[in-house]
């Protein structure tokens, strides 16, 4: 009997660190399973797949309405947790959390799900963020590696970042990610979109031979940098085959019909409601188990109860009453959408459990006072995802806890073997699995 696959699975990146060198190797049968279909075949077949939703607000969130004054289980809802009381036994709430030395008001937001550091400094350089991180081990699993969101009517923003730091660009449209999941293309389409794929593997081993012959040229640091960009190129290829594969797959059918966008500048709530349902069905068809959602009020003018608003503006409250009340319009209508996701995720079934049970949804902004431009004490929750739920965990709010402990837990959760995330210094501290 073949013994393939009783034997321990070497990491690539493990076996480069235990040598001690950067050296970029051939794809070993020892590191099959870690990419690809390999990865698949892999993993048992009663093993429940986790999945991840991460979603920010740029604006911050008044922190008297989302913040309860007592910490543990015993807490009363504060207006915004009201709102969600339905699943109070579904989520865990965080205060007293930061990023270690990310700061720059409205540039965190570029750091939220990366911990970067200083990203309103000049020649800052960000990292990989949360879903990357995981999308580089699980992300050939599903059709859809990644899907990075984004609800604004700007362009450029996204929570998605690259090893190298480089921003992923984020879909607006709902019903273009309607589309790439779900309506299948004519075998002329198929065949087309197969030819680019393989156009793309031609390009790369063009410049991989091109690049080999330039090594033997360059000095120490030179090779080196140039043996990462081999392992960079060689994780691609592998994407671009697995790609290929995905290609002439049938697509999973659904009985929701392809959404209309809506691009009106004052529809946030719907538009949130709209973008919320195609990706309730990404995770309940297994299209995508990685998410991140960036919510960018900043750039709409939302209409709530028929008033519309101006949200940068009134985010520079002063503490004005009215002003206060006017925002908490807007911040309140977040939560009313996030309690129709988790409703909607905790009623859809997949064996024994439910859909919020293997999904985590990280909820949160990169401000904790937006009028000051403050980057501590983030307002944070964590819902599903198979944790012991129903607390506030109160950290120090003068000497913040590194919420990049949260991340290590939630990749941890995933099933990735990692005790290290940005500037974290462990797994977070009372989040334990139920």
């Amino acid at each position: 009997m073949s013994t393939h696959f009783s034997r321990p699975n070497l990491s690539r990146r493990t076996f480069l660190r235990g040598a001690g060198i950067a050296l970029s190797l051939p794809l070993l049968d020892a590191m099959r399973p870690i990419f690809g279909a390999a990865a698949r075949a892999a993993e048992a077949p009663t093993a429940a797949p986790r999945r991840m939703l991460a979603i920010e607000t740029n604006m911050g969130l008044i922190a008297d309405n989302f913040f309860p004054k007592e910490t543990g289980l015993d807490w009363t809802p504060s207006p915004y947790l009201e709102i969600i009381q339905q699943h109070r036994k579904d989520f865990t709430l965080f205060s007293g959390t930061s990023h270690p030395a990310v700061d720059g008001g409205h540039a965190a937001e570029l750091a939220f799900l990366t911990a970067a550091a200083h990203p309103g400094a000049g020649g800052f350089k960000n990292s990989i963020s949360l879903d990357q991180f995981a999308a580089e081990q699980i992300g050939s699993r599903t059709r859809i590696p990644s899907l990075t969101i984004l609800v604004g009517s700007e362009n450029r923003h996204s929570l998605s970042f690259t090893r190298s730091g480089v921003m992923i660009p984020a879909e607006k449209s709902a019903a273009a990610i309607y589309r790439r999941m779900f309506v299948q293309g004519t075998p002329q389409e198929v065949e087309a979109r197969v030819n680019d794929l393989r156009e793309g593997r031609s390009v790369l081993d063009f410049v991989n031979d091109s690049a080999k012959r330039m090594q033997r040229d360059l000095g120490p640091r030179d090779r080196e940098r140039l043996d990462q960009y081999f392992t960079s190129v060689r994780d691609l290829e592998g994407q671009l085959v697995e790609a290929e594969a995905w290609e002439h797959r049938p697509k999973p059918k659904v009985s929701m019909a392809e959404p209309k966008d809506i691009t009106e500048n004052d529809l946030l709530v719907q538009r949130l409601q709209q973008m919320f349902g195609v990706l309730r069905l990404a995770l309940e068809t297994d299209s995508t188990r990685l998410i991140t959602l960036f919510i960018n009020p900043f750039s709409m003018v939302p209409k709530i109860d028929g008033v519309t608003h101006e949200t940068h503006s009134i985010t520079h409250h002063g503490n004005r009453p009215e002003t206060l009340q006017e925002l908490g319009l807007i911040e309140a209508a977040h939560f009313r959408v996030l309690d129709e996701l988790l409703t909607g995720l905790k009623a859809a079934k997949e064996d024994n459990e439910t859909l919020l049970d293997r999904t985590q949804v990280l909820f949160g902004s990169c401000m904790g006072n937006a009028n000051a431009h403050d980057n501590h004490n983030l307002p944070v929750l964590i819902a599903g995802g198979g944790y012991k739920h129903g607390q506030h965990l109160g950290f120090d709010h003068k000497q913040n806890y590194p919420l990049p402990n949260l991340f290590v837990s939630m990749l941890q959760r995933m099933g990735l073997e990692t005790d290290k995330f940005a500037s974290s210094t462990g797994t977070m501290r009372g989040l334990d699995v139920a």
